[in-house]
């Protein structure tokens, strides 16, 4: 399902993006001793009814649990696994999920969004929505600005230990590549 669903996206919430948050959230619930099944499935659903990707969030959902009831999976796997989707969104604003598997879910969702690959999908997302990558007269329109707005924040607000760990490292690319954008930008430098 997820394979359908995002195979299309340019702007950084792809299948491939399903998947790395899939296996983080897998290496998370396994050192976390969640329930695994549930995390991963979620994880690889995350971003199912989400408005920035979906016209029509509920129905988006509508056709999610429909698909998970022809796998025959337990009516509390698929309600634990609509908790998660509905706990995790940075957009919907910084609360702690309830259950474990939605704060490991959450952690590899923010995870994916940190480092190399979350400066990636940060300008390929800006890219998509016709956004200049930097303006120094203004900033606050462009994708760079989201490194302040968003990503920075990410570390912090991690809830496993595992996350934790991998946040600071990923954390640290963050700054040092911010620096280096700023740096080269600055052609007055030259």
């Amino acid at each position: 399902m997820s394979k359908k669903k995002f195979s299309t996206d340019a702007g950084g919430h792809d299948f491939y993006h399903m998947q790395r948050v899939a296996k983080l959230a897998k290496a998370i619930a396994c050192k976390e001793h969640a329930d695994v099944f549930v995390t991963e499935a979620a994880a690889w659903l995350h971003d199912v009814g989400d408005h920035k990707l979906f016209p029509d969030p509920e129905r988006a959902l509508e056709e999610m649990n429909q698909y998970l009831y022809t796998l025959d999976m337990a009516e509390e796997q698929i309600s634990l696994i609509n908790q998660i989707i509905a706990e995790i969104s940075y957009s919907k604003g910084v609360r702690i999920p309830d259950s474990i598997e939605a704060k490991i879910v959450q952690d590899a969702d923010k995870l994916d969004a940190i480092g190399a690959v979350g400066i990636a999908r940060t300008f390929a997302y800006g890219g998509s929505k016709g956004q200049l990558m930097y303006d120094s007269a203004y900033p606050e329109n462009t994708s760079f600005q989201h490194f302040y707005d968003k990503l920075f924040n990410l570390k912090k607000m991690m809830h496993t230990t595992y996350a934790k760990q991998l946040a600071a490292e990923r954390h640290k690319f963050l700054e040092i590549f911010a620096k280096q954008f700023l740096h080269e930008w600055d052609t007055e430098q030259i």
